[in-house]
Formats: C-alpha cells, structure tokens, sequence
C-alpha cells in the first residue's frame, strides 16, 4: 500500500550560491559523513560534479520528507537519511538513528530515483507500508 509521494526539483544554481556563502558548512548540514566523502571526492576532481551531487542529496532527502509527511522535523533530519548508490547505480534509501527506528516501527519502506541536468537536479520518492 502506498503511504506517500515525494518530489522535489532542485535549482543547482541556488545550492551553488547557499555554498558560496556557508561553503562546506552546509554540504556537512546536508550530508552524511560517507555521502560526505563522496562530496569532496567528487568536488576535488570537479567541483561541479560536486555541486551536482550536493544537488541530488539535498533534493532526495526532500522528496524522502514530503513521502512520510513531515517534513524536516524529528525524527526526520538531514544527517539520518542517507542517499547511496547500490554497486549497480541504483540510489537506495539508508536511515540511520531516531530516523531508522521510527521509520521501521511504521512497517515502511522506500524507492527512490535521482536525476541531474546543467540546472536541475530533481528527485521522486515512494514510500510503502508493508503488508
């Protein structure tokens, strides 16, 4: 059964210009600590493959919020959801903390889809309960 539906279309120049101005403050606010080491790998190569990426997070952990209907408020938080890529390239959901264990006591679980263009970065989530 459906519980809920999350999208969320991110302008890549608007996270461009909050890290000119909070710079790694904010992918460290947004990411997790391995999405982290991502963020500066791929940064450190090309910083806008970076921004991208930050992009793609920041909009899936949206998207992930508006699916389970609340928002970034506890025990949603943007450090607990973290977005990675299977070995195939599928990005999969992963929880962690207050996060996880109130996502599980509901009996849910989530898919999730990224993309990125030059100037958007756009996410869908759904969340089902499991019967």
């Amino acid at each position: 059964m459906i519980y809920g539906i999350g999208t969320d279309i991110c302008d890549i120049r608007r996270i461009a210009a909050t890290f000119e101005r909070q710079g790694e403050r904010f992918a460290r606010k947004v990411l997790s600590d391995a999405e982290f080491a991502i963020w500066q790998a791929r940064s450190a190569r090309w910083p806008k493959r970076g921004l991208r990426y930050l992009a793609t997070r920041f909009s899936a952990k949206e998207a992930f919020s508006k699916a389970v209907g609340m928002g970034m408020r506890m025990p949603m938080s943007w450090r607990l959801c973290e977005i990675v890529n299977e070995k195939s390239g599928k990005p999969v959901i992963v929880l962690h903390g207050g996060l996880k264990d109130w996502f599980e006591a509901q009996g849910l679980t989530a898919h999730v889809t990224v993309t990125d263009e030059t100037d958007y970065a756009a996410s869908f989530v759904v969340v089902e309960r499991k019967e």
